[in-house]
């Protein structure tokens, strides 16, 4: 996956340009990235306290004994526990915790806890993706036509030196994930009593945003975020069921496209209009479709409002709960995962504030979002009901691919506090790592390519 940083990036006609929001990062400012700021917009530097390092590159190789296409050996298998916050001494840690983190705490206080690790800022990117953030920082736009997009950013996130809320939630959705990813899924809803049935899929990954060069992919899908082909291979019930989804970047006139397939009905069927706060598929309505990858969609429902950066412990270097030696069985607890496997480190993280625009319909009133600002991922999500209440605290356990590189969530939790269930995703311990690859054929994320593929 490395490429040569020489290499040119192609151009593609922009999405939309009217409408668009005037750029208001200099050439100056973006001179910044890769100086006093690192390739993707964070601050190089660590925090005064010495709590947080500098970024030094993050991991720029795999460690001696990993092998390409096993599961990643934990680069940092010497660290140690620094210490467990708890119900009972999260007081002592309170400005480092979201309000989230602290009712999780006070849900579950006899069994939950946050064991705290050394920071390790691992989170790094192939050469010729900086470059493409450093061309984004002067050149992308803001179109509020619609239901919102970005013109003028290609591959990773468009807004790397932010000027407010909107531009930071699209550095999420649009961050680098790799073109073409190939990755075995496990998913569940964990009953009240602990019980669970894990549904396991092969999905195939396709994201031509991020492509280096123009392919007949990008051709194909100028307008495509990313596509996901799955088939489920367990439990025997569903079984040769398959799903095809295609999730586009401006979706004021092409909206995002979904597809299943019924193995009782031998038939491929276009789905109805699934998105924003309709019920996710397989979660037992703990959570809703935009609350996938923390957050999908477009984001016309709110307003966005960035409250800059904050230090807080968020999930991290999870690479003990991404090892092959452990199962689901072992992750997998009443009210929430196995604490002893997670791994918690002190960051810095944008928070951002989503508010219900008037008028607007959806579930949640308010959302809070943490972002790494190493990554653009959102490693913390709070979602609110109509009232006000706290109703849901979602994470993303993350890890550094270090054959890609690349910073991604290695499994994602979300958590339903008036319902005291979670629901989870990404659980592939059994299996094969996440295989990365360059290119993708257009071909493959078709309705046709669907009913083929689950046989």
């Amino acid at each position: 996956m490395r490429a040569r940083c020489d290499m040119v990036l192609f151009a593609l006609v922009t999405l939309l340009a009217a409408g668009s929001a005037s750029a208001e990062v200099s050439a100056e400012e973006a001179a910044k990235l890769g100086t006093t700021l690192t390739p993707i917009g964070a601050e190089r530097a660590g925090n005064a306290a010495g709590t947080i390092p500098a970024w030094t590159g993050g991991i720029t190789r795999p460690p001696a004994s990993y092998k390409n296409g096993q599961r990643h050996p934990d680069p940092y298998p010497e660290d140690e526990v620094l210490f467990s916050i708890t119900a009972e001494n999260a007081h002592e840690h309170a400005e480092h915790l979201s309000e989230g983190q602290l009712a999780m705490l006070a849900a579950y206080p006899e069994t939950w806890k946050l064991q705290v690790y050394p920071t390790r800022r691992s989170a790094s990117y192939p050469n010729w993706v900086y470059a493409a953030v450093a061309a984004n920082a002067t050149s992308a736009r803001l179109v509020l036509e619609g239901k919102g997009s970005v013109a003028n950013a290609r591959v990773s996130s468009p807004f790397p030196i932010p000027q407010n809320g909107l531009e930071v939630i699209w550095n999420h959705n649009l961050r680098w994930r790799g073109v073409r990813v190939t990755r075995t899924e496990g998913e569940t809803a964990v009953t009240r009593t602990g019980r669970y049935n894990l549904i396991q899929s092969i999905q195939e990954l396709g994201f031509p945003y991020a492509s280096q060069f123009e392919t007949a992919f990008t051709r194909r899908y100028p307008n495509v975020m990313f596509a996901i082909k799955e088939k489920i291979f367990a439990p025997a019930l569903l079984s040769g069921n398959g799903a095809l989804v295609i999730e586009t970047i401006d979706q004021t006139t092409d909206p995002r496209k979904a597809w299943s397939y019924s193995r009782a009905l031998r038939r491929v069927l276009r789905n109805p209009f699934v998105a924003y706060n309709l019920p996710a598929a397989d979660s037992d309505s703990l959570r809703t479709v935009d609350d996938s990858f923390m957050f999908v969609g477009p984001p016309d429902r709110f307003d966005w409002k960035l409250h800059g950066k904050q230090e807080i412990y968020i999930a991290y270097n999870a690479y003990r709960l991404h090892s092959g030696g452990v199962r689901s069985k072992d992750i997998l607890q009443r009210h929430h995962i196995n604490p002893e496997l997670a791994r918690y480190e002190l960051h810095r993280v944008w928070k951002l504030e989503a508010v219900l625009k008037q008028g607007m319909e959806h579930i949640y009133s308010r959302r809070i979002f943490y972002l790494d600002e190493d990554s653009w991922q959102i490693g913390l999500a709070e979602s609110y009901d109509r009232d006000g209440k706290l109703w849901r605290v979602n994470e993303a356990h993350a890890l550094n691919h270090y054959e890609v590189p690349v910073l991604w969530s290695t499994l994602l939790v979300w958590h339903d506090l008036n319902e005291r269930r979670y629901t989870i995703g990404g659980l592939d311990n059994a299996r094969q790592p996440p295989r990365f690859m360059e290119g993708g054929d257009p071909r493959e994320f078709n309705p046709n390519a669907l009913q083929y593929y689950v046989r």
